[in-house]
């Protein structure tokens, strides 16, 4: 796309989980249609790689080691992006992690405080100290991550489904909250995608069956876009990809 036509030209983005599977991708296409992507993940070096790749897109990034579980970090976010840039005008809330797969008698506290806090309770600190910047935009989006999961229907993903099922009720009670400014909070279920998380709990399944997370960003761009319109909205990436004619290299995923 040429540079006059980038969708998020000037805009600044947040996306968490940026170092790798779809935090990284949609990092690389926000940074690809304009925007200065602040990426924040644990790990410093896969960071560092995704600045070298941005970079190399002309695309520009801050770097933000951030652990999802350091509340005080989180709470301080808000005041320091006020200071250097003084307003947010896309945050994607990308960044959890599996958590055991086990009946729920067998997890333990540890494992379902560190499922709910890294998923759940950190993503309302951070609407919490990024509230005031998303305002401050003339077309603030706020995109969160779901699954299918949050249903509750798969015996063994307990404390996941739980932090996910939350994310949804948070999400939407957020998009009524702001339903009357120029905000736009939205839902992403994105479904079997081939990363690591998916490899962790599929370990046998083929990646070859499944979209890589390059497939579906470009569908993270129209939803964080200034002329999206849609508000408190589940997105189903799958149904997005199969009506664009995406196909599984090899067979039919699952």
């Amino acid at each position: 796309m040429a540079t006059g036509s980038k969708h998020l030209e000037n805009k600044l983005a947040l996306v968490t989980g940026a170092s790798r599977g779809i935090g990284r991708a949609v990092a690389l296409e926000l940074a690809r249609q304009g925007a200065h992507v602040i990426a924040t993940a644990r790990t410093v070096g896969a960071l560092e790689e995704l600045d070298d790749e941005i970079q190399a897109l002309g695309g520009n990034a801050t770097l933000l080691p951030l652990d999802l579980r350091d509340s005080d970090k989180i709470d301080g976010l808000g005041p320091s992006l006020y200071q250097r840039w003084g307003k947010l005008d896309i945050f994607v809330a990308n960044a959890g992690i599996l958590g055991p797969l086990s009946p729920l008698p067998h997890v333990t506290a540890t494992s379902w405080d560190a499922v709910i806090e890294t998923n759940l309770t950190a993503n309302w600190r951070l609407v919490r100290t990024l509230d005031p910047l998303l305002r401050r935009s003339d077309a603030g989006r706020v995109l969160f991550m779901s699954s299918g999961a949050a249903t509750g229907k798969y015996a063994y993903w307990g404390p996941y489904a739980v932090s996910k099922a939350g994310i949804e009720a948070l999400a939407k009670t957020y998009a009524n909250e702001v339903a009357n400014s120029p905000m736009r909070v939205n839902i992403m279920v994105p479904g079997a995608v081939a990363t690591g998380m998916r490899a962790k709990a599929f370990p046998g399944e083929d990646p070859d069956t499944l979209p890589a997370p390059d497939d579906i960003a470009p569908l993270f761009v129209e939803l964080v876009s200034p002329d999206c319109n849609r508000q408190g909205e589940i997105v189903i990436a799958r149904d997005w990809l199969e009506s664009k004619g995406w196909r599984p290299k090899l067979g039919r995923p699952s």
